[in-house]
């Protein structure tokens, strides 16, 4: 994957979703939530008011409808602001 992102964005690879819960009910496709958090796959060189503070590999939470989904490579990514990033754990 050859993905550059632009000014204050990166771009993440969401976690998998849940498959069973802790007291082993499986969830269906239809029922699943959507992962809130994510991998940074790449990021931008920033903007002259903000620095970016993601590099890759980083662990972050995001928003629940931050960021755009797209398909790269037959792999589903999004790509977002850093602002839309809450957290980094870790």
């Amino acid at each position: 994957m050859n993905v550059k992102p632009l000014s204050d964005r990166v771009l993440i690879q969401p976690s998998a979703a849940e498959e069973v819960t802790a007291s082993g009910i499986i969830i269906p496709d239809s029922a699943k939530e959507k992962p809130l958090r994510g991998i940074v796959l790449a990021v931008g060189p920033g903007t002259k008011d903000e620095a970016m503070q993601l590099k890759p590999g980083d662990t972050v939470l995001y928003g629940k409808y931050a960021g755009t989904e797209v398909e790269i490579d037959h792999e589903k990514v999004l790509i977002m602001r850093q602002a839309d990033v809450l957290a980094i754990l870790g």
